[in-house]
């Protein structure tokens, strides 16, 4: 029997014609829980659905999910409607589902929350106890598999912000029963050279059960006890996992890892720049204002200078010697003006003024004034004064 070779768009088509016209394959009710879950920005979501044995990816399109009573979360429970078939071109067959119910949460979410309340009630995810990421490391450490798209991803974004940067590759595996325990291991080395600032453990993203070895114990107790800081970068940015609660900074990529690691030398040139530019405008505003200030001063200790002060004294001294002497004048012409009149009435008084009128003043030897004949008869000599002079004179009465 003779088969046709055909091309695999025509076995494509051929295998989405049998699925299509299965009469099960159109009508499936599959239970499962959701993991890989992106709700897409046109309003499609995109999931798959798992158990303990396998996996189907699934696709809802807007005008099934805008029916939707809940919103869809990795590790929920559900169960859906639908139709299996063939995606063309890319040859994989998935679940075309109208309808979504949930039932539960699924065993390994329940899992990562009872370990997640867990490590949070023990203080691993606390704030204040994380270790701050070096600004300008030597050398950083990346745990991951040497073979994945992460370490590509890393070594790219960190040489294209720093071309010096030194980047130390830790291969272990990032998926399966063993890896988080080589992971445990590379911390533990990592953290005995002395020439490691900082450690990423990194890998791209997948389903919970993908990223199950980074939801380990043991792993987040190394984590938290390292003593050098570790950058977390696994999964996509809807991905969560332990360490990255653990960890000393979380990135949701590992490109974004190695950016938070890595400082750019553009940035740091435009940051020196800056600095610059801010430092010389801080010196030239500290001279401008400083010699204002002396300036002030100047103009103050001007304002207060002692020859001021002793030139103003000057003036001073001045004005009191003119005052002085002007109430000394006023005061001479004052005493003056009352010499004058005390003398005026002390001539006027004189008993002496009397004698240029011709009287004469008769006195005893002792040259006290006679005024009375009972005094008179008692002297025998007398000093008579004139005008011009005194003469001595001697008493007698006629009839004696």
């Amino acid at each position: 029997m003779y088969i046709k070779t055909l091309t695999v768009s025509a076995l494509n088509n051929y295998i989405k014609k049998v699925m299509d016209n299965d009469y099960i394959l159109n009508n499936v009710h599959v239970k499962g829980e959701i993991s890989n879950l992106k709700i897409h920005n046109s309003g499609h979501i995109y999931f798959s659905l798992k158990d303990e044995f396998g996996k189907i990816n699934g696709v809802m399109f807007r005008s099934d999910a805008e029916n939707l009573k809940f919103i869809p979360e990795n590790g929920m429970d559900v169960e859906v409607t639908g139709r299996v078939s063939l995606y063309l071109k890319e040859g994989n067959y998935q679940l075309y589902c109208n309808k979504m119910e949930r039932i539960g949460v699924g065993d390994l979410y329940v899992a990562f929350l009872k370990l997640k309340e867990k490590l949070e009630k023990e203080g691993l995810f606390d704030e204040g106890r994380k270790k701050a990421i070096p600004a300008f490391p030597r050398r950083i450490a990346v745990i991951t598999s040497p073979t994945g798209a992460a370490i590509r991803d890393i070594i790219n974004v960190a040489k294209r912000r720093n071309k010096n940067c030194d980047i130390l590759i830790y291969p272990a595996l990032v998926q399966g029963k063993a890896a988080s325990q080589e992971i445990i291991e590379g911390i533990e080395y990592l953290n005995t050279l002395e020439n490691v600032d900082t450690i990423i453990i990194a890998r791209g993203g997948g389903s919970i059960e993908e990223l199950w070895s980074f939801n380990d114990e043991e792993l987040a107790y190394a984590v938290y006890n390292s003593k050098k800081p570790i950058i977390s970068g696994v999964g996509h940015e809807t991905d969560f996992t332990i360490i990255d609660f653990v960890s000393d900074r979380r990135a949701p990529t590992p490109s974004a890892a190695a950016e938070i690691a890595v400082p750019s030398f553009v940035e740091m040139e435009e940051r020196i720049g800056v600095l610059r530019t801010l430092l010389n405008n801080n010196i030239y505003n500290t001279i401008n204002s400083k010699s204002n200030g002396l300036e002030r001063l100047r103009s103050r200790l001007k304002l207060n200078s002692p020859i001021n002060e002793i030139v103003n004294s000057y003036n001073h001294i001045d004005n009191l010697r003119n005052s002085l002497c002007h109430h000394m004048k006023l005061n001479l012409e004052v005493k003056k003006e009352q010499l004058k009149k005390n003398y005026a009435l002390l001539a006027a008084y004189n008993p002496l003024n009397i004698l240029n009128k011709g009287y004469s003043v008769i006195q005893d030897k002792e040259n006290n004034v006679i005024s009375t004949i009972e005094v008179l008869k008692k002297q025998e000599k007398l000093n008579i004064l004139l005008k011009d002079g005194k003469i001595e004179a001697k008493v007698s009465f006629e009839g004696e």
